[in-house]
């Protein structure tokens, strides 16, 4: 007979995840024993909230949910920043914690507390398992992490729970059909679209999470319509199109320019648009009393950030195709107006000829493959890099854009790399960020991951020491002392390289490609050097 832990463990695999990821505890030895038999690799790392973010990046290349394990107490406690990122990153993740059996909690007091009541808020769902149910609620654990907008749903596991017998097992219900809008306001929506003369398509992660790029290259396309994304949603249009006006909202330079073309559209398509990543120029960016807004999402409009004219809920792909006019649009945009927000866009972040973080973020992408996956940190470059690093396919650059945590971009590439071990993967850092977490270089090491890490070195939280000038305070609490980060990859057994020229970054680049290891480039920059960037 089946143990309960064994019967999450093989819904889990049935579900694709591969990988589990955590720190372990005497609680849910269990727990990691099952998961090893059914078939998914338990991971050991130096924090919990390094394991979420590795798990959000196996959930990036597979599809399948990640998987967090943690201990009682302080375990389970560690990983709330990551569990939180996914709640508002919209990324389906299980967290399995071990817990003290109510009879002994009763009784008991040593590293016990109410931890579905701190999960509560932070998750779709929490459960405490027990043996008689354990397949009913594995099973609707996965389908609310994984339907309408993804997100993790968090499972308590007694200690002897785990051990007891079970019975049960499998799919238990089958995937809701995709939806997609009919009657009189699939007419209405496909009226304005066929007769717009300025459409614009807005794109967002529902769209991302719904696999809607082949839909929104073909309604770009039919529609003559530019397409503007979240940075999440950057690449579901390949951003070397000629409708493409990459992604948004973030920089204050980038808004300057999208906005007020925004403003000229007067039949705006929004596609999976989630404005959780948008910041305070995207509240109310369009008028739906002067411009028709169609919103097509996968869930109402609770967050007010904007309003529409029509409110669609229902699949992106699905109902794209649905609105779109039995032919092809012309004369669109008739005045050059793509182009010149293009070229507006270009002369804001141009290719810089000296050296700095917007020439480390070029001399990247020129240097590695077409087909690198990037991910970002929090901080003053993320900001740069989701303006600059283009996108030619969905989920190239990975970042914690709706939460915005640091220390993410690190454990994102590793998870993506153990995902796909041959794939050329770079993590983008600032050195605060990457300090954070930089006990996961021994992960890497033990994992044999060739990722290449680089990392922003100007010993300050550059960001927080712009605005701190910009409001005329004084420095106070963002500078730190210099580090060798090179000597530090060294120390945990991968290649280390500081650089301070586009030559001397080219080279550490091409090294790391063939390296057996992972890599760390230390590019050592001024940090006023983002002044203006963005």
């Amino acid at each position: 007979m089946m143990r309960a832990a064994d019967v999450v463990a093989k819904r889990l695999y049935e579900a694709g995840c591969r990988w589990a990821f955590g720190m372990p505890g005497g609680e849910v030895l269990t727990l990691m024993d099952a998961l090893e038999k059914a078939g998914i690799t338990f991971v050991l790392c130096k924090h919990e909230n390094a394991a979420g973010f590795m798990a959000e990046g196996t959930y990036h290349r597979t599809g399948a949910p990640g998987i967090m394990v943690a201990t009682v107490g302080p375990g389970a406690l560690n990983g709330i920043n990551v569990i939180e990122n996914a709640h508002q990153d919209r990324v389906p993740m299980i967290v399995l914690t071990g817990c003290v059996d109510a009879e002994q909690a009763a009784v008991y007091t040593h590293q016990v507390l109410d931890q579905p009541r701190v999960f509560r808020p932070i998750t779709k769902e929490t459960f405490t398992l027990n043996a008689g149910s354990a397949h009913v609620i594995i099973d609707k654990a996965l389908a609310i992490a994984t339907e309408g907008r993804p997100g993790p749903v968090h499972i308590d596991v007694p200690i002897s729970v785990a051990d007891a017998p079970a019975q049960g097992t499998g799919i238990l219900r089958a995937p809701a059909s995709a939806v997609a809008p009919v009657g009189p306001d699939l007419d209405r929506a496909r009226a304005a679209l066929a007769g717009a003369k300025r459409p614009l398509i807005v794109v967002g992660l529902d769209a991302v999470v719904e696999g809607a790029s082949a839909a929104i290259l073909t309604a770009a396309e039919m529609l003559g319509a530019p397409v503007i994304t979240t940075y999440k949603a950057k690449g579901l249009l390949p951003e070397s199109h000629a409708l493409s006006l990459g992604g948004a909202g973030l920089s204050p330079k980038n808004d300057k320019v999208l906005l007020p073309f925004v403003a000229q559209a007067d039949v705006i398509l929004a596609v999976g648009y989630d404005p959780i990543e948008m910041r305070p120029g995207w509240q109310n960016p369009w008028d739906p009393a002067t411009q028709m807004v169609i919103d097509v999402t996968a869930a109402p409009n609770h967050h007010y950030m904007h309003q529409s004219s029509m409110n669609i809920i229902g699949d992106c792909g699905a109902s794209v195709m649905a609105l779109l006019p039995d032919a092809a649009l012309s004369g669109v945009w008739p005045e050059g107006e793509i182009a010149a927000v293009q070229a507006a866009l270009n002369d804001a972040f141009p290719r810089p000829d000296t050296w700095g973080p917007a020439q480390v973020i070029a001399t990247c992408q020129d240097v590695l493959p077409k087909d690198t996956l990037a991910t970002a940190d929090s901080g003053a470059h993320r900001i740069l890099l989701s303006q600059m690093w283009r996108c030619d396919f969905p989920r190239a650059l990975t970042q914690s854009s709706g939460f915005c945590t640091m220390g993410c971009a690190v454990p994102l590439a590793m998870g993506a790399q153990i995902a796909e071990p041959d794939r050329t993967i770079v993590s983008f850092s600032g050195d605060a960020g990457l300090l954070m977490v930089a006990g996961e270089l021994a992960t890497a090491a033990e994992l044999g991951l060739k990722t290449i890490f680089v990392v922003f070195v100007d010993a300050s939280l550059a960001l927080i020491e712009l605005k701190q000038r910009q409001r005329q305070l004084p420095n106070t609490g963002v500078d730190f002392a210099p580090f060798n980060f090179a000597a530090m990859a060294q120390a945990f057994g991968g290649q280390g390289h500081r650089v301070q020229s586009q030559a001397e970054l080219q080279t550490a680049l091409k090294a790391a490609q063939s390296a057996d290891s992972f890599t760390v480039i230390a590019a050592e920059i001024d940090r006023k050097s983002y002044d203006g960037a963005f």
